[in-house]
């Protein structure tokens, strides 16, 4: 017997991108992101650039977690080997639950397209106070292939009746 997919339901999201060599104009990565998630049927909550240091990002994830409004945080940028790749490091002490699988099948994905050298992206995810949180890689195919591959299919019940959307129609209901 087939089922019919829950409905779709736009998600508010909010973009953070991590960079200390771009500027707003600049930020390809975050300019993809905004135009996939509002194509997708997604609401744009809002974009915000800070430096790659590690109290001004999680200030930044901190208020996004905080606002009621935002149930998605994509943040860009800091994911990578770097001394100033700090991303990671800044937003996971924030996460309730860790989501492992994101950062494992992103590798896996992108292996894909980048080889072996995806072994250096340290994306991660994680839940905290019912906000999903994605820390993508920096560059705008990295951030193409989290979007399309991983996260939209999982944001989206016509796609993938078991993904994210079942937590937040949980979160809808307590």
């Amino acid at each position: 017997m087939h089922q019919t997919p829950p409905p779709f339901r736009p998600l508010n999201i909010r973009i953070l991108t991590a960079s200390d060599t771009r500027s707003a104009a600049e930020d390809k990565s975050g300019d993809y992101l905004a135009a996939a998630l509002q194509s997708a049927g997604h609401v744009l909550e809002g974009r915000r650039l800070c430096r790659d240091e590690k109290y001004q990002i999680r200030a930044a994830a901190s208020a996004a977690i905080a606002d009621p409004a935002v149930e998605v945080l994509l943040i860009t940028g800091g994911t990578g080997m770097f001394d100033r790749d700090i991303t990671p490091d800044a937003v996971e002490i924030l996460f309730d639950r860790a989501i492992p699988g994101f950062g494992e099948v992103f590798r896996a994905v992108s292996m894909q397209e980048i080889g072996l050298s995806t072994i250096q992206s340290r994306a991660i995810a994680g839940i905290a106070n019912r906000t999903l949180i994605f820390c993508l890689p920096g560059s705008p195919g990295a951030c193409r292939t989290a979007w399309e591959q991983v996260i939209a299919p999982q944001l989206d019940p016509r796609i993938n009746s078991c993904g994210f959307t079942r937590v937040f129609n949980a979160w809808d209901k307590a």
